[in-house]
């Protein structure tokens, strides 16, 4: 028993990552694969059954729970953002460093591609099936809509500009809230819950136009994985050459988002909340984890 529990032991000493950073982009990488997973999964069974496996809010409340399971599973390696702009975000608030960024992004639309990948194959034969055997973008037998967002037909480029700009700008200013140690702060253990709650009321009042991406990686890493995977590169050129907009518009959201709650909320003239014993506990048992 003795030895087993030593090779045991060593086993799990060379497979550990020391790298830290590392360690948080494939945190960053697993939560965003778990978005793409739930949330467009649940995207495909609306499309591909026809409406009769879900609706408009089966597919909101997916990606609200999605997150939430996003935030569980990576929150306490990576901080899970799980999306740029919310990483975007914490760097120019310099709670984090600017390495991070580019880091994080990358391992953010890895994650999302792979997920794509997995739903692909999930419904591999149901997507097929849906276009006759041909992988369409766009029609009634389109499915590239599972992977990747694109305009509703009413919609034109500066009005999908402003409703990605206006939805990322928004889960911003909320997500600072909910981790605001100045505002009314969210019970321990709750951030991953009221943080998903948030995308789904996003979603079920910002989906109509464009399916509320607010995400540069969960809207590109999918959209590569359907140009590769026999869309072509139509995904990039249908909607008026829209593929771009769900990566700056939320970007700059992001700004934005800082903008409102700092002026308006974030800068307190109050001194900093005591912390009391548990807060101490759990704070100290981060920076040992840290030195590991």
């Amino acid at each position: 028993m003795g030895r087993q529990k030593e090779l045991g032991a060593r086993i799990g000493g060379m497979l550990r990552i020391r790298n830290k950073l590392l360690r948080q982009a494939l945190a960053e990488c697993l939560g965003t694969l778990i978005l793409v997973l739930f949330g467009c999964g649940s995207v495909a069974q609306v499309i591909l059954s026809r409406g009769t496996h879900g609706g408009f809010l089966t597919i909101n409340l997916a990606f609200g729970f999605a997150v939430t399971l996003g935030i569980l599973i990576a929150g306490q390696v990576s901080g899970a953002h799980l999306n740029p702009a919310v990483t975007f975000a914490m760097c120019l608030l310099a709670r984090e460093t600017w390495i991070k960024f580019p880091v994080y992004t990358l391992a953010q639309t890895l994650g999302a591609f792979l997920g794509a990948g997995i739903v692909y194959g999930l419904y591999f034969d149901a997507i097929w099936a849906f276009g006759d055997n041909q992988l369409l973008v766009a029609g009634p037998n389109g499915t590239a809509g599972i992977f990747a967002t694109f305009p509703s037909g009413h919609l034109n480029s500066l009005n999908g500009f402003f409703d990605q700009f206006i939805g990322t700008a928004s889960l911003i200013v909320c997500i600072l809230a909910i981790v605001d140690p100045y505002n009314n702060p969210v019970p321990t253990g709750l951030e991953a819950f009221t943080v998903g709650f948030v995308v789904l009321v996003i979603g079920t009042s910002m989906g109509f136009n464009s399916g509320y991406a607010v995400n540069p990686a969960r809207d590109f890493g999918p959209r590569l994985f359907t140009a590769i995977a026999g869309w072509g590169t139509e995904v990039f050129t249908t909607g008026r050459q829209w593929w771009w907009i769900p990566i700056i518009a939320p970007l700059l959201g992001a700004v934005a988002g800082i903008l409102v709650y700092q002026l308006m909320i974030g800068f307190h003239d109050e001194a900093p909340p005591p912390a009391n014993e548990q807060e101490m506990v759990k704070l100290s048992n981060v920076k040992q984890r840290e030195r590991v």
